[in-house]
């Protein structure tokens, strides 16, 4: 909108579908709940305090955009740069996939100096030219998109409640109990290959080999006796994060699996889904005969957080590497978690 909350009250700010620059930040308004319907995620970071910054979604007749709209909604006198990696660290996905879109040119410097990572778009002066200029700058088109897109922002809006509930917390144990997670676990089937496919597209931090499927291939690993199939989704008190985890056990030989692909959401790190996902895969070698499941990290730029993966939940290195990342856990010696 035009002008200062703090200054000019609610009431006053420039909004609406009249002439001038009301209009120009109504359209743009509209630009951004496009976006939000589409999956993209909106998060405010606003320098004032939290009950006056809410005041327009809450209260203005002219407003678009809506409290319901933003998954996050952060707003303090702290830096922008640090609220943006509060945001971040709630949100869990790269500061590469974040783009901050501020009037203030202070504002966009401070971001760019100190979150490199992030796109700023250098904003027009004029509110009437934001549109064309971010319409060039072709920041946000995807392919395709699901159901599961249009649903991210409540998925994010639940997420900062837990957030909140941790910090009551003394230990992270009895956070997790208190949050009543329940996973279901299946194969692949028609209902989850189109997700099955996005997730493996976009999921790039928690990947250890980072093999990236269609629908067709989905399929095609659904009926192949040489695989077998793991979806995972997570549920809480809170709401359901849908499917949030893959993996895919290629059958090497009568006593060897091996993970060709093992993929998981970010939004579900550290609530002990990695180990009950490794359980569930023991479980079922244990109850097949197989007596050793093989895992393998191959690097990119963006999968260092699973470097120690397989270290971390038991796996030990493999004598025979070719070159390669492998771990090797062995079945016998493997206890649940």
């Amino acid at each position: 909108w035009g002008g200062v909350i703090g200054d000019d009250g609610w009431e006053n700010i420039q909004l609406g579908h009249g002439l001038g620059i009301g209009k120009a930040f109504t359209e743009f308004q509209q630009w951004v709940k496009k976006l939000k319907n589409r999956g993209i995620v909106i998060a405010v970071c606003s320098k004032n305090n939290e009950e006056t910054a809410k005041e327009p979604f809450v209260k203005h007749p002219d407003m678009v955009l809506r409290l319901d709209d933003i998954s996050v909604f952060m707003a303090n006198w702290d830096n922008k740069a640090d609220n943006i990696r509060q945001i971040q660290s709630i949100l869990n996905i790269g500061f590469d996939s974040m783009v901050f879109l501020d009037d203030n040119p202070f504002e966009r410097t401070i971001v760019r100096e100190n979150i490199p990572q992030i796109t700023v778009p250098e904003l027009p002066e004029d509110p009437g030219e934001y549109l064309e200029y971010v319409y060039e700058l072709n920041l946000f088109e995807t392919v395709s998109y699901s159901k599961a897109d249009v649903e991210r922002t409540q998925q994010y809006q639940t997420e900062a409640q837990r957030v909140s509930l941790q910090k009551v917390f003394a230990n992270e144990s009895d956070f997790l109990k208190s949050l009543d997670m329940v996973s279901e676990v299946k194969g692949f089937d028609t209902f989850n290959t189109p997700r099955v496919a996005q997730l493996s597209q976009r999921s790039n931090q928690f990947n250890l080999r980072t093999v990236r499927y269609t629908e067709a291939d989905v399929e095609r690993l659904s009926s192949d006796k040489q695989y077998e199939n793991f979806s995972f989704t997570l549920s809480d008190k809170f709401g359901d994060n849908g499917l949030i985890c893959v993996v895919i056990l290629e059958k090497q030989d009568e006593e060897t699996l091996f993970v060709d692909t093992w993929f998981m959401s970010c939004r579900v790190l550290k609530r002990g889904m990695e180990n009950f996902t490794l359980n569930t895969l023991v479980e079922y070698a244990k109850a097949k005969g197989f007596k050793r499941i093989i895992g393998e990290y191959v690097a990119t730029p963006k999968n260092k957080m699973v470097e120690e993966h397989y270290q971390n939940l038991g796996f030990v290195p493999s004598a025979d590497t070719q070159q390669r990342n492998l771990y090797v856990l062995e079945m016998d010696t493997y206890e649940i978690k």
